[in-house]
């Protein structure tokens, strides 16, 4: 679907209103990039989250360097990460595995919660930020303008300005940057309803207890500044249903087992809002022209889904967006180990029963590749014995995401170093640390 609308402005402040012109758009990607349209709105009809990602791209690199763009849609169920992030640091992929794949025979029953999902994408946007679940009761806002007026806090302010003004009085900006809905009792009945920062029921964050608990996030964002352009975008929960399964897919076991550089998510408690995703969208319109059309008319209004693949360059990024290259390759130097890692201080889930405690297993990564690999039967770094020219023989080039890439491999040279270990507990637990082929 496709439908854009064009207005004419006034020539003067008498002249009789602007006619609304409701034409086919032979190719709204030229009038994206038109000069003379410097307010334009876009409502995703797609809930593919590559495509409406690649429209998002679209705009920014194409529309009028001082023009400002409202982008909204939503997406099915996936997990988006940031553009500098670790999947198999952020995500749980053996459970996006398990989900994948649903009922194995005709007779097996239904799959229930958090699997009843069937397949969940793994994402990597352009932004930088942290990894975040989406789904169809969350709508994604993006907004497009000149570095020079852009601010953290600017886009945010308009979202919970335009969520007061549908009644939910407890949202709020918090010191992140993010959208909270503050809890508890009601607090300060004096609190300036001006202040987008503090509501009546804002509770100072070192004096929280169990009456007045911590606020509940709603809304998180992240930006990208290039070229005298800033896209700013933000998740907002409205009416998810899957609220209690979220945690599942953004806990990754083997977070205690990785030391990783790039951008690491901050886990904070989320809630829906409890409102209806049509209202949210006209809402967050009218903040937009509020703030940026004021006394002008949009310039350009359009509905697109999956039409926009007919722009080359919109086809082109949805098309390498998908690949695992893009998705996984991406991805910073971490460092695997199975005992603790010098500056990794998370939590270690327990290495598997016959995994001897006293050994380790250490292996270096760099966009997928095997950088290094050390092995040590008894821990003792005297005894650390380097296997990385070994290890690269036998996976003969292949990276950890692909579906070539054999645990069995490594278990079964590592049985060559230390005869007690056990193959198969071992490869089935790396296959769950460090998820190979669970997109296939």
């Amino acid at each position: 679907m496709l439908r854009a609308i064009l207005r004419t402005k006034p020539a003067t402040t008498c002249s009789p209103p602007s006619r609304l012109l409701q034409r086919p758009l032979s190719s709204w990607a030229e009038n994206a990039a038109n000069p003379k349209y410097q307010i334009q709105t876009y409502l995703s009809t797609t809930t593919d989250p590559y495509l409406n990602l690649s429209i998002e791209q679209y705009l920014l690199e194409r529309t009028p360097s001082d023009s400002c763009i409202l982008f909204t849609y939503i997406n099915r169920p996936c997990v988006v990460i940031g553009r500098n992030q670790n999947p198999w640091l952020e995500v749980n992929l053996s459970l996006l595995q398990a989900a994948s794949k649903g009922r194995q025979h005709a007779n097996e029953p239904p799959q229930t919660e958090p699997y009843g999902l069937g397949k969940v994408d793994v994402v990597r946007r352009r932004s930088g930020g942290g990894a975040v679940f989406h789904d169809e009761g969350n709508v994604n806002w993006s907004i497009i303008c000149p570095s020079t007026i852009f601010t953290r806090d600017k886009h945010a302010e308009m979202i919970v300005r335009a969520l007061r003004q549908n009644g939910i009085e407890r949202a709020r900006v918090n010191e992140r940057h993010d959208i909270v809905l503050d809890q508890g009792s009601r607090r300060d009945d004096t609190a300036d309803s001006k202040d987008l920062h503090r509501t009546p029921f804002t509770v100072a964050p070192d004096i929280h207890d169990a009456v007045d608990p911590r606020p509940v996030k709603v809304s998180g964002s992240a930006y990208k500044l290039t070229r005298g352009r800033a896209l700013h975008h933000g998740t907002c929960l409205l009416s998810s249903p899957n609220l209690q399964i979220i945690p599942h897919y953004l806990h990754s076991p083997a977070r205690g087992f990785i030391k990783a550089k790039g951008v690491e998510s901050v886990s904070s408690p989320v809630s829906n809002i409890g409102m209806d995703t049509n209202t949210f969208r006209k809402a967050v319109r009218q903040g937009f022209e509020e703030m940026y059309a004021k006394d002008k008319l949009v310039d350009v209004d359009v509905r697109i889904g999956e039409r926009a693949l007919e722009v080359e360059g919109i086809k082109k990024t949805w098309a390498e967006m998908q690949t695992l290259d893009w998705t996984y390759s991406q991805t910073p130097q971490f460092t695997f180990s199975t005992t603790p890692i010098e500056g990794n201080t998370r939590k270690r889930a327990v290495v598997v029963d016959d995994f001897p405690s006293s050994s380790q297993l250490q292996m270096d990564f760099k966009h997928g590749q095997l950088l290094e690999a050390s092995y040590s039967p008894s821990g003792n770094a005297d005894n650390k014995k380097d296997i990385t020219e070994t290890l690269k023989q036998k996976l003969s080039g292949k990276k950890l995401y692909e579906a070539a890439w054999r645990w069995e491999d490594v278990i079964e040279h590592l049985k060559t170093e230390d005869g007690s270990l056990a193959v198969t507990a071992k490869v089935n637990w790396l296959k769950q640390m460090l998820p190979s082929n669970h997109i296939v």
